[in-house]
């Protein structure tokens, strides 16, 4: 893949690509989940039924992951809008990325794994957020040890591999289609002039589309995977 452009302030590296990306995406999602709540009726409109089958499908993660009700009235907002926001950057590099020279200057946010172990890292502060509010401090620690010493290594452990596979699952999907993308427009279609320019076409169209499904897949599991870690530190082991 190419190299995104890297600036510096105070001395900290910050990858340009992201950070555009991620704002171009969050302005979409305020802007369109703006739109499709104006004029809000008792008798919904087909804007406003969009955004409640969207509503209801991340509460039902929601409800049928974390057991906790006093849990699921903050989660269900957050669940929508993590949901929302990582579909809307999985699907960016499919339809716009800005390359000057060398250099990537807009893409796929979610193609970097920064970005994605970010999210994996919001996702396991809140769940240890939710589990000392529920238990307080010594109970979350007691129940978070297990009914056993032994098992807090293991517990451990546990922390550090859901954090990787959380970001490394997402970031994986996203930049494999990406690079496949890439491969297909700027090696496949120019290798043999118009013969394989003729054979890449519908290929990249189809690949789109497939990754278009697994983005959209990936967003639903990542939110998924992150109401089961964290309606696990709100129950009682």
């Amino acid at each position: 893949m190419e190299k995104s452009f890297v600036f510096q302030l105070f001395g900290i590296n910050f990858n340009f690509a992201n950070i555009a990306g991620s704002t171009l995406m969050a302005l979409a999602v305020f802007f369109l989940c703006k739109w499709l709540a104006q004029k809000v009726e008792l008798r919904p409109n087909k804007r406003q039924n969009v955004i409640e089958m969207i509503l209801d499908f991340t509460d039902g993660i929601v409800k049928s992951n974390v057991a906790d009700e006093d849990a699921q009235k903050h989660l269900s907002l957050y669940a929508f809008v993590l949901f929302m926001f990582i579909w809307f950057m999985n699907q960016l590099g499919l339809v716009l990325e800005v390359k000057i020279g060398d250099l990537m200057y807009i893409k796929s946010p979610t193609a970097d794994p920064v970005t994605t172990m970010t999210f994996a890292m919001m996702t396991l502060l809140l769940s240890f957020t939710f589990g000392i509010q529920k238990f307080g401090t010594g109970g979350y620690l007691k129940n978070y040890a297990g009914p056993v010493s032994f098992l807090l290594p293991i517990n451990l452990i546990e922390e550090l591999t859901n954090f990787l596979t959380l970001s490394l699952r997402l970031y994986g999907n996203i930049y494999a289609g990406e690079v496949l993308l890439t491969l297909i427009g700027n090696s496949l279609a120019p290798s043999y002039g118009i013969l394989t320019e003729i054979v890449a076409a519908p290929l990249a169209i189809i690949w789109q589309g497939f990754s278009v499904f697994i983005g959209s897949i990936q967003a639903y599991v990542f939110v998924t995977l992150s109401m089961v870690y964290i309606g696990k530190k709100v129950t009682k082991e």
